[in-house]
């Protein structure tokens, strides 16, 4: 479509929908949308595009080497090994009581459990999770009280918990690829980047997997924060339910949408090959 015609539709539309009385018209317009752009996906992992990408493209490889940041009890690790059952596992969890479920996914799977959280360097810090857990541990732990009592709008508790980073793990491990880095950290992905500072710079990370949703209104990490860190190194695609959204240019208009969503970062070269295209 070209900018001319485009400009005479939206001009066409303002004309007949931009009034008060079409409000409920226009925001179902914008809710489906976002849908359709791979937005507030979460029902299912078939709906988010993570039944297809484990399948489609993660499936694709023998013997990938994976980290699961934020594995929490083990969910994303037992569809990955049931796709991937060669797959070598690091899974990270940093809160005691859900590594402990962990830790027996782990022994039952056969893949490496790590009662670690992972961030831009190593120290001791406050994890929050929902006071009426009881100490069980959620998916909703998070180093953000806000999150918990400010978008959650329960109470929440705090338990001291320790962390490292990717770089330093990498160096015990004598790690020489990451097919894939998976991070789920409940709004503290970008700093977990930021401690894999020198395995992205050498580009031994072939994908990264993170989500992007309300939490970075929290930790006030925006898209562009992502696309300025990796944008350079990485082609960018958001999850679609039976695909992937190239993400090309950006824009904060498409970019900085606040909703669930997952995010896709292929080294940039290898996108061909990893995608099958």
């Amino acid at each position: 479509m070209t900018e001319k015609l485009f400009n005479l539709i939206a001009s066409c539309y303002r004309i007949l929908f931009a009034r008060p009385s079409c409000f409920k018209f226009n925001k179902l317009l914008l809710e489906l949308s976002l849908r359709g752009l791979g937005i507030k996906n979460a029902e299912s992992d078939d709906t988010s595009g993570e039944t297809h990408f484990l399948t489609e493209i993660l499936g694709r490889y023998d013997k990938p080497v994976v980290l699961d940041v934020g594995a929490n009890r083990g969910n994303y690790a037992n569809k990955l090994l049931t796709v991937c059952p060669g797959a070598t596992l690091y899974a990270f969890e940093p809160h005691p009581a859900t590594f402990s479920l962990l830790q027996l996914s782990a022994e039952k799977r056969g893949f490496e459990a790590i009662n670690s959280g992972m961030g831009a360097e190593t120290g001791a810090l406050q994890l929050y999770d929902r006071q009426e857990a009881d100490g069980c541990g959620t998916e909703h732990a998070t180093i953000y009280r806000d999150v918990i009592e400010g978008l959650h709008k329960v109470s929440a508790t705090a338990i001291e918990v320790s962390l490292s980073t990717i770089d330093i793990f990498v160096q015990q491990r004598d790690l020489k690829k990451i097919t894939l880095l998976k991070i789920d950290t409940e709004g503290h992905e970008y700093q977990v980047l930021q401690g894999a500072a020198a395995s992205l710079a050498c580009g031994m990370v072939e994908m990264i997997q993170l989500e992007f949703n309300e939490m970075n209104t929290v930790s006030r990490v925006f898209f562009r924060d992502f696309y300025t860190l990796l944008g350079d190194r990485y082609d960018i695609f958001r999850l679609l339910p039976g695909g992937l959204l190239p993400i090309t240019k950006y824009r904060p208009v498409v970019c900085e949408l606040f909703g669930y969503q997952n995010l896709l970062f292929v080294r940039r070269g290898s996108a061909q090959t990893v995608l099958g295209g």
